[in-house]
């Protein structure tokens, strides 16, 4: 709205003007060379406005001629660099689809383009990274990295593709570079730090991380936590005398009281040079944070020469810091066993007992060893200690130790050990091997008893060891059983059916004789008889099938069938008897056992 208003108000000026002069016509005359020209006020300004602008246009004729090869060369790099963006942006967007040989098209053709150009740098690296070539790869990174704009991307390139190859000397030293170049660059400092921990060397780590600090890099809780860890490694790495290390724990107690390993160390320290109080302090001051077995162990080893009793009191003052934590009661229990106080422990370890872990189990084994002398509790335990969870331990990057580590060995993190079970990550139950798997057979049952008709005959007594065995029995003719059998005459006594097949093995068992007997010969073509076998040991049963000419065997309650007198005085069954039994066992379908 405001340049309307300007354009009429100019044009309404211009028209006063023209107005204005057309009102108030004069002369003007031009004396030149001997020539003289009169005219009007607006004839001369018209004409001095047409030369006006004669001058301009051949000014830009001559102009344009003057710079067309340098504007034509301008041209033709704009054209190119439009070109060169596109081939950059479709190569990004291969790059991001994982299209390989597209992104390795479009590097191609935006380095023709552009070979200069940062950004085609890039894309001819990342092509590189993904179609596995790191030759080529670590070729561009390193153009990049001889130039200023691109030193610190090239360097991050160099530093991936080194760790990526194994070469740790080359990561650590792109990582130096960058760190020196751009102290405020967050991966070559954790890097820096990193490899510096895992190399031991804690003066230079301290100075990385005074470093990161200075940048901004790392927070105060962060820098307090990480600082009091590489002073503990320190302390702990031998560097420096007794006197450094223990000033070294003390000033990481301070910035992080609750760091198990400075406190053990400080307690130890303390106690060597007879601080000895000073230490049983720093100890406490630990446990009511933190409380671990380490720190058990030198708050109990602060007095070497008191005794065991006068020992488990202090332990008992240090387990009342915290009195719910389970290695207070481990604590506790072992300070009692060592003192002959088996109640105490046993009072200290009931409260846990509902999900033992392995030491718990172990020194309720112990106990009740020591205790009573009940060796099979004590069995018992330690059967339920390869059952139970495992006890905390030191754990980094799926690594256990013995012992705790400044840095992880694997990755060089600082504080990355941590006080846990092993198993506590893993996702689902723990699949336990001694329990008793699903569809396991039980143990057979009793056999059925026999019919109440069937009169049972009295055992007889068993053999003397002084007399000799009885002659093991005829074997059978296998002419006499190849032939059919007869019935038996009407008038003999009828012989008793055989008691129902009992379910452990699925026919009828046998007697066992008093004296033990061979098998006899069977011949393959009749069907087998039942053997008699001895009685086997009690508590145990083997079953096997009698078409396959096994044997089967039952150790208790052992029914045996009726015989005649005549056949119980001399130990044989007649040959009638024998057959009538078989073909009895025959007419009844065999019953296969449930679980084969």
């Amino acid at each position: 709205m405001i340049r309307v208003l300007l354009f009429l108000v100019a044009v309404t000026a211009l028209s006063f003007g023209a107005v204005w002069l057309a009102d108030r016509p004069g002369d003007v005359a031009i004396t030149w060379l001997g020539y003289q020209l009169e005219t009007s006020i607006m004839v001369a300004l018209a004409a001095l406005a047409a030369l006006v602008v004669a001058v301009i246009l051949v000014w830009s004729i001559l102009r344009a001629i003057v710079r067309a090869p340098a504007a034509w060369s301008a041209h033709r790099l704009d054209k190119r660099s439009r070109k060169a963006y596109k081939a950059i942006s479709n190569g990004i967007v291969a790059i991001g689809a994982g299209d390989a040989m597209s992104a390795r098209r479009f590097a191609n053709e935006a380095q023709r383009l552009a070979p200069k150009e940062p950004l085609a740098l890039l894309l001819g690296a990342q092509a590189a990274q993904l179609g596995g070539n790191p030759a080529e790869a670590e070729r561009t990174f390193r153009a990049m990295a001889a130039r200023e704009d691109t030193k610190l991307l090239g360097l991050h390139g160099l530093f991936i593709e080194a760790q990526r190859s194994d070469n740790g000397a080359a990561a650590r030293t792109y990582a130096e570079d960058a760190a020196r170049a751009s102290p405020s660059l967050a991966w070559a400092a954790e890097a820096v730090l990193q490899y510096r921990c895992a190399a031991g060397d804690w003066t230079g780590a301290l100075a990385a991380l005074e470093r990161n600090m200075r940048s901004g890099l790392v927070g105060k809780d962060t820098y307090k936590r990480q600082r009091a860890v590489l002073l503990t490694g320190r302390a702990l790495s031998g560097e420096v005398d007794p006197e450094g290390s223990k000033a070294l724990v003390m000033e990481a107690l301070k910035l992080s009281p609750g760091l198990v390993p400075a406190a053990s160390l400080a307690g130890r320290l303390l106690t060597e040079s007879g601080q000895t109080r000073k230490a049983a302090k720093v100890v406490e001051a630990a446990w009511t944070i933190n409380p671990h077995p380490d720190l058990a162990e030198t708050y109990a080893d602060i007095f070497p020469n008191e005794s065991n009793r006068e020992r488990l009191g202090r332990i008992r003052a240090l387990a009342k810091l915290a009195p719910n934590h389970p290695e207070s009661a481990v604590t506790m229990a072992r300070a009692a066993m060592d003192a002959q106080e088996f109640a105490t422990a046993r009072t200290s370890l009931t409260p846990m007992l509902a999900m033992p872990t392995q030491r718990m189990a172990a020194l309720m084994a112990e106990l009740e060893e020591k205790e009573g002398g009940d060796v099979g509790r004590a069995r018992e335990w330690m059967r339920r200690a390869l059952q139970a969870t495992r006890d905390p331990t030191w754990t980094a990057d799926g690594m256990v130790s013995a012992k705790w580590m400044p840095a992880s060995p694997i990755s060089g993190r600082i504080d990355a050990f941590e006080w846990r079970i092993p198993l506590a990550d893993l996702a689902g139950p723990v699949i336990e091997h001694d329990k008793p798997r699903r569809g396991q057979i039980a143990p057979a049952p009793a056999p059925a008893p026999a019919p109440a008709a069937a009169p049972k005959p009295s055992p007889a007594p068993p053999a003397k060891a002084a007399e000799p065995p009885a002659p093991p029995a005829a074997p059978l003719d296998r002419a006499a059983a190849a032939k059919p059998v007869s019935p038996p005459p009407v008038a003999e006594k009828p012989i008793p059916l055989p008691p129902p097949p009992s379910k452990a093995s699925g026919r009828p068992v046998p007697p066992p004789p008093a004296p033990p007997a061979p098998p006899p010969v069977i011949d393959a073509s009749s069907p087998p008889p039942v053997v008699e076998t001895p009685v086997p040991r009690a508590g145990r049963s083997s079953r096997r099938d009698a078409t396959a000419g096994t044997e089967s065997e039952t150790a208790e309650n052992v029914i045996p069938l009726p015989q005649p007198p005549d056949v119980a005085a001399s130990g044989s069954k007649p040959a009638g008897e024998v057959e009538a039994e078989k073909k009895a066992a025959s007419a009844k379908p065999e019953r296969r056992p449930f679980f084969r």
